[in-house]
């Protein structure tokens, strides 16, 4: 892969998944729900899940710098 959309990939997947990890920890700390009309646990753990995947995509898209 070229640096340059590595870079930028890289970047976008990190700060996605930072900002959606920190927003379902804000929701679960004020005790509001992450989703309508859904569990409050499942709702937070499949957004930890999607956080957590875009932050490993952001990580390997800089290893292959």
């Amino acid at each position: 892969m070229e640096s340059g959309p590595a870079i930028f990939a890289g970047t976008v997947f990190a700060l996605f998944g930072a900002g959606l990890l920190t927003w379902t920890a804000t929701r679960l700390h004020r005790r509001e729900p992450v989703a309508e009309g859904v569990s409050r646990i499942a709702s937070a753990a499949l957004a930890s899940l999607a956080a957590l995947a875009a932050l490993a995509a952001g990580a390997w898209c800089f290893t292959r710098l």
